[in-house]
């Protein structure tokens, strides 16, 4: 003990001794404080969880006949769960029913309502209808195609805050890279034809796709998240387990709470800024015929009716 207590206090008489010369050759001593991290408000940060497509229009099928909508519902769900849990006490699961395109409106309409800080729409992949191939699954002829699997994140250069919808989508890819999945890099094939896309992050596997509607008439940052291929027969299965949902979900969570954390750091008049240009934008669509009148059916989406699906 004794020897301890000699040598603390010899570090100590250097560290003044250090400090008195520094004084005397004229140098001030460092008064600057670090200023504390950013924290993400959770409490107050609203994530809108956009469920892709509708019981009616379902979107793409799976190897096994079963409905994309199906597959978006159960995974928004573990988000909205993992988010929730998270303390993102905000977050609205977003579902949208009716035909396809006028759900596109309403869903719209609904969302730029929730004054939310971010959008994330949930679907899951396929391929064109010209790479599908048959096989009998269950008695009944199916479709698949098990050449292509893994998940891809779209943004629009058109959103209102396109920079921030890539800033998040690239800080999910990431997410998702550190839990061990993969992106597909086949967007960007030629044979995709007018589905092909240009990559903007090649690491965490962001697409560009200015013309999808959720995400370009947005009034927040927004993505889009393609969880999987359902048509890869292997990862159909994979995508229906629990494990690989709270996996997506907890990618999720991080991802926001970057972002969260990325805007916090922002100074005030630079976010109402943002704010109040979004609300211009916002006013005007609303202005257009078939938005206002999509708008007018709008009603908010109580979790009972959330939990009868």
């Amino acid at each position: 003990m004794g020897g301890s207590g000699r040598i603390a206090s010899l570090s100590l008489a250097a560290v003044l001794s250090a400090a008195a010369l520094g004084i005397a050759y004229g140098q001030a001593p460092d008064k600057t404080e670090a200023k504390p991290a950013a924290s993400c408000p959770r409490a107050e940060f609203r994530v809108v969880l956009d469920v892709g497509h509708t019981a009616e229009a379902p979107g793409a099928k799976s190897a096994r006949g079963l409905d994309e909508y199906d597959f978006n519902l159960r995974l928004a769900k573990q988000i909205d769960k993992a988010l929730l849990d998270a303390g993102f006490a905000k977050t609205v699961l977003m579902v949208t029913g009716g035909p396809a395109v006028r759900s596109m409106y309403v869903r719209i309409a609904h969302a730029n309502s929730l004054s939310g800080n971010l959008l994330l729409s949930i679907h899951h992949d396929s391929v064109p209808d010209k790479m599908l191939e048959k096989w009998e699954y269950g008695g009944k002829r199916e479709i698949f195609n098990d050449r292509f699997k893994g998940h891809s994140i779209f943004v629009s250069d058109d959103n209102v805050d396109r920079p921030q919808s890539l800033a998040f989508a690239s800080m999910l890819g990431e997410q998702l890279k550190a839990r061990g999945l993969q992106y597909t890099p086949h967007y960007t094939e030629k044979f995709m034809g007018r589905n092909r896309h240009p990559l903007l992050d090649a690491v965490a596997g962001v697409y560009r796709y200015d013309t999808l509607f959720v995400l370009k008439k947005a009034d927040m940052p927004a993505a889009l998240l393609e969880a999987g291929s359902i048509v890869n027969r292997d990862e159909e299965l994979a995508l229906e387990t629990p494990e690989r949902q709270q996996l997506i979900g907890a990618a999720v969570v991080d991802a926001v709470d970057s972002f969260c954390v990325a805007q916090a750091r922002k100074p005030a008049t630079q976010v109402a800024q943002r704010a109040k240009i979004r609300h211009a934008l916002s006013a005007h669509s609303h202005r257009r015929p078939r938005e206002r009148a999509a708008a007018a059916e709008v009603t908010a989406v109580s979790q009972s009716n959330i939990d009868a699906h």
